[in-house]
């Protein structure tokens, strides 16, 4: 699983994805306001893998 941010005014916004074969697979999206990723959308992003 890896990690894009985007910084936008005063927040950043960050989408977690994997890649499967030859394509990527965006597991989930979400706005934060700081530095550590909250477990919840790790978690969600985790069940979506299982998921593939």
């Amino acid at each position: 699983m890896w990690e894009v941010r985007i910084h936008l005014h005063r927040r950043i916004a960050r989408v977690l994805f994997t890649v499967v074969g030859d394509q990527m697979v965006l597991l989930h999206g979400f706005i934060k306001k700081s530095q550590d990723t909250p477990q919840a959308d790790l978690d969600v992003a985790k069940d979506r893998i299982r998921q593939l």
